[in-house]
């Protein structure tokens, strides 16, 4: 498919990017994972990081997550990978109680490697 730009009909597959004039940026995998969390209630008008177990991340991926459901007042301000297997989210307060995200919903964390 050398110079084509259009709809590709057959799924592509990639081994590996690397990106031209950035030495060492190479991207070897990106994946999604589905995960239930349930976390713990975040005080008002703050942010709070929280811990949660999610089999397959690693240090260095860059990582995203989607919250299934909104929440007033209630946002995701930072995700990261902790350590391995495990993400650190933030979550922020903007509100004058405290806000506990929904029990046992299942987050999408995405990220590449």
């Amino acid at each position: 498919m050398t110079s084509y730009l259009g709809v590709a009909t057959d799924e592509p597959v990639v081994s590996s990017l690397t990106f031209k004039g950035a030495p060492g940026d190479k991207i070897s995998q990106i994946y999604r994972l589905a995960t239930t969390l349930t976390p713990a209630a975040v005080a008002a008008n703050t942010t709070a990081e929280q811990t949660f177990a999610v089999p397959g991340v690693a240090i260095g991926d860059v990582v995203y997550v989607t919250k299934p459901s909104a929440q007033a007042g209630l946002g995701i301000v930072n995700v990261r990978v902790s350590a391995a297997n495990t993400i650190a989210i933030t979550f922020s307060n903007n509100t004058a109680a405290s806000i506990t995200p929904t029990a046992a919903e299942t987050y999408q964390v995405g990220g590449i490697r």
